[in-house]
């Protein structure tokens, strides 16, 4: 473990904050006037309050950890970089994809544009990263390569390699998070105990790669020894926080398959031409 820090040059002055915020509001405001517009083209249906609500708080964690005070802390302190690393990655994926934006898009949608989204989120470019084993190789697997190899360095070294980074922070968590329990149709989901069997792999590969990195095992980080410890602490104890509100969310958002019962009995006589004969009738 080296305990030298490169900062790199900053990316977190004015111009990186102003734009971050930017985007983010217009997030916002883009995700309020569909709420608006599906509500008017069916106020019977409407929208979820509760959904509305999820997409503002996730993007209240975005802007917590891609604004100051906490954006310069990450670029220059480790124990910064990893609390920023599990609002990206981890809390904010979970409450923006409770918000269902992909139904809310195709319900906003003329119809000719939702059945062509539709078509491209069922053909297999788009199946192959929803399986969860892909999902859970980018969003956890990377992490590996991340911080045992001088990837991290690298990516620090330069503004653009940690845009990179935390965009891919939030795209894979926003994956993961979708593909575990995401409300959101998603074709290539399996059932309730494979996704859970996934999600365990998941919490089991944070507290390894967290324990290594405490124990200086094979990590590639250039900052103080004090530093990477107190961030694995943080992956270790946060990640096991996200992952259980993960899986409640499975669980709140898990409906059980109806199996259709038995016919009843006067359905099955008029199937086969017989009916019941009368209380006190004669064959």
């Amino acid at each position: 473990m080296d305990t030298t820090h490169h900062h790199g040059e900053s990316d977190t002055g004015l111009p990186g904050a102003a734009l971050a915020a930017l985007v983010l509001l217009a997030a916002a405001v883009g995700y309020l006037l569909a709420v608006r517009r599906a509500r008017h083209r069916n106020p019977a249906q409407g929208w979820n309050r509760w959904r509305a609500a999820s997409f503002l708080a996730g993007l209240a964690l975005l802007a917590l950890a891609l604004l100051p005070p906490l954006a310069p802390a990450a670029h220059s302190d480790f124990r910064g970089h990893m609390v920023q690393h599990m609002l990206i990655g981890m809390y904010a994926p979970l409450v923006l994809v409770l918000a269902a934006p992909v139904t809310l898009l195709l319900r906003t949608l003329p119809p000719a544009w939702a059945r062509r989204v539709t078509r491209v989120l069922h053909s297999p470019p788009a199946r192959l990263p929803a399986h969860p084993a892909v999902a859970l190789a980018l969003s956890t697997g990377v992490l590996g390569l991340l911080y045992f190899t001088p990837l991290y360095n690298t990516a620090m070294g330069h503004p653009a390699g940690h845009w990179l980074m935390n965009a891919h922070f939030l795209a894979s968590g926003c994956l993961f998070a979708h593909v575990i329990a995401g409300p959101d149709p998603a074709p290539a989901r399996p059932g309730v105990r494979a996704r859970l069997v996934y999600l365990g792999i998941a919490i089991a590969a944070h507290a390894l790669i967290a324990q290594a990195m405490y124990g200086g095992f094979f990590v590639d980080i250039h900052a103080p020894i004090d530093q990477v410890q107190h961030g694995a602490e943080i992956m270790y104890y946060g990640g096991d926080i996200a992952e259980l509100l993960l899986a409640a969310a499975l669980v709140a958002t898990w409906r059980p398959e109806r199996r259709p019962g038995p016919p009843a009995p006067s359905t099955v006589h008029r199937r086969s031409g017989h009916f019941p004969a009368r209380a006190g009738s004669r064959r």
